[in-house]
């Protein structure tokens, strides 16, 4: 666990650039293999369409909070992370010359696997991993950041993910790694992280492009923030070391909490795309699943986004959401 906060924090403030750095959040593609963009490694590209359930219907992460109470400290969660900051879609098409977001491929179930090797393997799911040749990276193969892989096996409904991943001749080095049934609400460990630093699947929460096309995202978002308190809120499993110094921690959010756009806000002056993403983070909310910018909401790559229209969402700001409540914290067992 203080490995994994020391690590996070170095890759943190390597990759702040002003107000913008992108740590926690990518895009994950739908629509083509890799996310919209093929990637070298000798093999056929993959279809990344999905079409299996995420997770059952009573997940949190598929459940309705619209009408959950709000989180009696709601007000200084905002102001910590920010009243006045935009809401920033960290997702589209491309972004220094890579996928813009999480990407993730998706296999059939006699995909070949591999060997994975993980820096902490006490908290990873043990390999092998089923992950293709051309499996994209996050930020591309010279990516210096999160480099998340993520691999659908949609036969078996099985989702991995690897967190820091790194080719290698016979399979895969990662800082760490999850595997999750999808067909169950089974949930880590506790204390154990993910591919994310709450102990989180990261696919469940990424804006799809052909989700949105269809009208209607129908689960929760993950987001990041800057600073969070050492603890976590169920189904989060993790929390990290990150309070930047605060004199007053438990006003900083904890892993797994979750906000949603409050029900006033009037969304009509959005483009419908952008009224489909808005009405998920009413109805849906968002998770506080990494550590990275303030209000940055994770999404997956397309050569489809229309990347000027997805930058007026910045409009909404952090005044705009509310913390409900969804359960206890849980702190530090030490």
């Amino acid at each position: 666990m203080i490995k994994r906060s020391v690590f996070r924090g170095l890759i943190v403030f390597t990759l702040i650039s002003f107000m913008l750095f992108l740590l926690g959040c990518g895009g994950s593609g739908s629509g083509s293999d890799s996310g919209g963009v093929d990637e070298p490694g000798g093999e056929d590209t993959v279809d990344i369409n999905v079409n299996i359930p995420i997770f059952p219907a009573d997940n949190p992460w598929n459940t309705d909070i619209s009408n959950y109470p709000v989180h009696p400290n709601s007000d200084n969660f905002v102001e910590s992370i920010g009243l006045n900051v935009n809401l920033h879609p960290d997702f589209g098409t491309v972004w220094q010359g890579a996928p813009n977001g999480i990407p993730f491929i998706v296999v059939e179930g006699d995909q070949t696997k591999v060997p994975v090797t993980f820096t902490i393997a006490n908290e990873s799911d043990p390999g092998p991993y089923p992950i293709p040749n051309n499996a994209p990276i996050q930020g591309g193969p010279n990516a210096t950041g999160d480099r998340h892989v993520i691999v659908i096996d949609r036969d078996n409904h099985i989702l991995y993910e690897l967190f820091d991943a790194h080719k290698e001749n016979n399979g895969w080095r990662a800082y760490s790694g999850a595997k999750w049934n999808l067909n169950s609400n089974e949930l880590r460990p506790i204390y154990w992280t993910s591919a994310d630093a709450a102990g989180l699947p990261i696919f469940p929460g990424l804006v799809r492009y052909d989700e949105v096309v269809s009208g209607e995202i129908k689960h929760a978002l993950r987001f990041t923030v800057r600073y969070v308190q050492k603890g976590f809120i169920s189904p989060a499993r993790h929390y990290v070391n990150h309070d930047g110094g605060s004199p007053n921690p438990s006003n900083l959010p904890p892993m797994g909490l979750r906000f949603r756009l409050k029900a006033d806000y009037d969304i009509s002056g959005f483009s419908p795309k952008n009224q489909v993403i808005l009405r998920a983070l009413k109805k849906y909310g968002m998770f506080v699943s990494d550590v990275g910018a303030n209000w940055f909401v994770c999404g997956a790559p397309d050569p489809r986004w229309d990347d000027s229209d997805l930058f007026s969402l910045q409009r909404v700001k952090g005044s705009d959401f509310e913390a409900i409540y969804t359960g206890e914290i849980t702190g530090s067992p030490y």
